[in-house]
């Protein structure tokens, strides 16, 4: 409190005062720079160039702030499931993190009317604002860090917006959206069991990879083959929001095609341990 105090009185006299307190709405404390918020905020179409020619927009700051959100809801729902397995901890911070959700939180917190974009952007892209909002954690955590990040989280996402406990308890069937998305673009999706492991109560694990054209797309563990599954697709529906990925599996696509007849695209589930564990 007597931080923000001191930074009011500081910024009282700025020209620019309206921003900081237009993101002290938003996150509950005062931004320190604010060219790292704004950064977050423009999207590439925008198509904005350095004095040195590179290009400025919020990718970078999406990529660290991915990573930083996944740390922060780890710490906080291991804290809060203090009994919970590994695989139970794992699908609830993937609810939290999904494209789906992040957009809504970042239209409930006004981000959406922050973001920076040209209007035909809009209509290609579904996830831009929860792009923006993971860029906008990566912002934090450049100007204030980990704390400030973690306190933004828990005060103003999860204590007004998401409950932890009917959040855990939500039904979240990441393998069958991720085989509709292949079989809406005609790609082939396949998960394999590549390992069967106990844990150290000797109780059976299952490891399964998602390929999407032959390209490893996720890996994910669990205490049985659905379990595996669901959190390998959920990866897989992260790693397809990349372009740079898409580009690949679509160059994959390409040549499959070219070097057979053309097939219709499938599902499949394969065993690929010789003595592996049903669930």
């Amino acid at each position: 409190m007597l931080e923000n105090q001191i930074d009011k009185i500081r910024l009282l006299f700025r020209k620019d005062r309206e921003s900081y307190f237009c993101f002290y709405r938003i996150m509950g404390f005062f931004p320190h720079d604010l060219r790292y918020y704004h950064q977050a905020l423009l999207h590439k179409s925008i198509s904005l160039r350095s004095e040195k020619g590179k290009p400025v927009n919020n990718e970078r700051l999406e990529f660290l702030g991915d990573a930083v959100l996944d740390a922060v809801i780890a710490d906080i729902v291991f804290r809060h499931f203090t009994s919970r397995r590994e695989g139970f901890l794992t699908n609830t911070r993937s609810k939290i993190v999904q494209r789906e959700t992040l957009n809504k939180l970042a239209v409930e917190i006004g981000l959406d009317k922050l973001v920076k974009y040209t209007t035909r952007s809009s209509s290609h892209n579904s996830y831009m604002y929860g792009n923006a909002f993971e860029a906008f954690i990566g912002a934090i955590y450049l100007d204030r860090g980990y704390k400030h990040c973690m306190q933004f989280i828990e005060n103003k996402i999860l204590h007004q917006h998401i409950d932890l406990d009917k959040m855990s308890r939500k039904e979240m069937n990441f393998k069958s959206r991720l085989i509709e998305w292949s079989q809406k673009h005609k790609y082939e999706v396949s998960f394999e069991l590549i390992e069967q492991l106990r844990d150290e109560d000797s109780s059976p694990m299952f490891h399964t990879e998602v390929k999407v054209e032959g390209l490893s797309a996720g890996k994910g563990t669990g205490y049985s083959k659905k379990e595996s599954q669901q959190n390998a697709a959920c990866k897989a529906l992260k790693k397809i929001r990349k372009e740079e990925f898409l580009k690949c599996v679509a160059q994959a696509k390409a040549a499959s095609e070219a070097s057979q007849p053309s097939e219709q695209p499938v599902s499949t589930e394969t065993d690929t341990h010789p003595s592996a564990l049903d669930n």
